[in-house]
């Protein structure tokens, strides 16, 4: 854990408790709200969050309702589940809350990756006006191998409309996190070493982890990225973004991170060619290509 963190529970505006981490900056230069991945957890940026403390930065970071050390929605705690993707839109409003309430430093950046990019872009694009800018690594704005109009996305519709929601999606890997699977042949990185440490937290914190989402999971945020392709998206957006697409990513789709990052306003895009899901927790050599972009993306805020 980098130095000078504490744990401590929010609540969401419809009263489910939430997992937050503080750690104050050390020159007041700012504020990073960092927003996780589906099945991610607090302990998994601690590298990215030490990072950004050697550039003065306080660090508010979440877990998502479901997820991490949040509560849980299901009897199942295994299940990766959100009866409607605006409820994170809950979690977010008390995170930003938090930050007016101690007076964090400002300006406020976002950090959020995948299906924490495709919530904050949302929320942006709603008229969310706190950020001064947004990082988003491998936003979740189309999902590899399933169209919004598939018949994987119709099915998990009418499953989630006749009150099957709760059901793990078909064939899924229930259980496990994808984090206990063998390093090799993993979608999420290509270094070991980080690998195992994210591996070596949920053994020993195994209620950390989620398995495989539900279909509610799935078919609310086919929803949601459907909501992406509309040819007005974003239209009204003031966020200046930084949007990191992964080369070799094989979770979301690479060529709807680009589709999407051309049409917002304000929207720089930067591929890194070779890198998997987690470009955070990439090898060096990729995982430099990203802290570069980042580090003088949000330096160039006046």
């Amino acid at each position: 854990m980098p130095p000078g963190g504490s744990c401590f529970a929010l609540v969401a505006g419809d009263g489910v408790p939430l997992r937050a981490a503080w750690w104050p900056g050390s020159a007041g230069q700012g504020t990073v709200l960092v927003l996780p991945g589906r099945g991610d957890f607090i302990e998994k940026y601690f590298e990215m969050i030490g990072h950004f403390q050697t550039q003065g930065l306080a660090v508010l970071a979440l877990d998502w309702r479901g997820q991490g050390g949040s509560a849980r929605l299901l009897g199942n705690p295994r299940k990766g589940h959100v009866d409607d993707f605006a409820h994170y839109r809950r979690d977010l409003m008390a995170a930003f809350g938090h930050l007016e309430r101690i007076e964090a430093p400002k300006p406020w950046f976002g950090l959020a990756h995948s299906m924490g990019g495709a919530i904050l872009t949302e929320a942006l694009c709603r008229g969310e006006r706190r950020l001064a800018r947004a990082v988003l690594p491998a936003p979740m704005y189309g999902i590899r191998g399933v169209g919004t109009h598939s018949f994987a996305a119709l099915a998990a519709g009418a499953l989630d409309l006749i009150g099957l929601g709760g059901m793990f999606v078909p064939a899924a890997g229930r259980h496990s996190a994808t984090a206990f699977a063998p390093f090799a042949g993993n979608p999420l990185t290509s270094d070991e070493r980080r690998y195992l440490i994210g591996s070596a937290v949920l053994i020993a914190a195994p209620d950390l982890a989620i398995g495989a989402p539900t279909i509610s999971w799935v078919a609310s945020a086919l929803r949601l990225i459907r909501d992406f392709e509309r040819p007005d998206f974003g239209l009204t957006m003031r966020c200046p973004m930084l949007i990191l697409a992964a080369g070799a990513d094989t979770i979301v789709s690479t060529p709807a991170t680009e589709r999407i990052a051309l049409t917002l306003r304000g929207t720089s895009f930067v591929t890194i060619p070779g890198a998997r899901h987690e470009i955070l927790m990439e090898r060096d050599a990729l995982r430099g290509q990203a802290l570069a972009a980042i580090d003088a993306f949000i330096r160039s805020e006046a």
